[in-house]
């Protein structure tokens, strides 16, 4: 609730917040199941913000689901946790995390974080996927990434 909070005062127009309150919620999220087989109302995130510590699933337990499926892996995730531990942060980057942040204590310095952070990956490009998070078929032929076609099943 608190980074709701904080997201809402950086007013950042473009950007539609959706929570989950456990990683396994989140996981549900992710594959479309239960309550959020509506796409049109729970659309596939364009952008990952976990921290570790959750009831139900933690946030490792995000970055293995988004490790596992290749095509959802490319989704920008980034763990913001009050842990600073080495082992938790060399874990999250192991499991796919784009970056890791930990919390500062003060507001207005996780305000400040989050401009940040939401600057940043705002202007970044990120494979289209579809509504399930699939990524789209790209033409290769005679493109930089022509050689990886054969390899790649997307």
């Amino acid at each position: 609730m608190l980074l709701r909070r904080v997201i809402q005062k950086c007013e950042i127009q473009e950007v539609s917040v959706q929570e989950a309150s456990s990683g396994n919620e989140a996981v549900a999220y992710l594959r479309g199941i239960g309550s959020y087989e509506n796409r049109d109302q729970f659309p596939y995130p364009t952008f990952v913000l976990t921290d570790l510590k959750m009831s139900d699933g933690d946030g490792f337990t995000v970055l293995e689901h988004l490790k596992s499926t290749p095509h959802s892996a490319v989704i920008p995730t980034v763990v913001l946790s009050a842990s600073a531990d080495p082992d938790d942060v060399k874990r999250a980057y192991s499991l796919g995390a784009s970056a890791y942040l930990v919390k500062p204590s003060d507001i207005s310095d996780l305000t400040r974080m989050i401009q940040t952070l939401m600057a940043f990956w705002m202007t970044c490009e990120v494979p289209e996927v579809d509504q399930a998070g699939v990524q789209l078929k790209t033409k290769s032929t005679g493109k930089l990434g022509e050689r990886f076609e054969h390899n790649a099943k997307l």
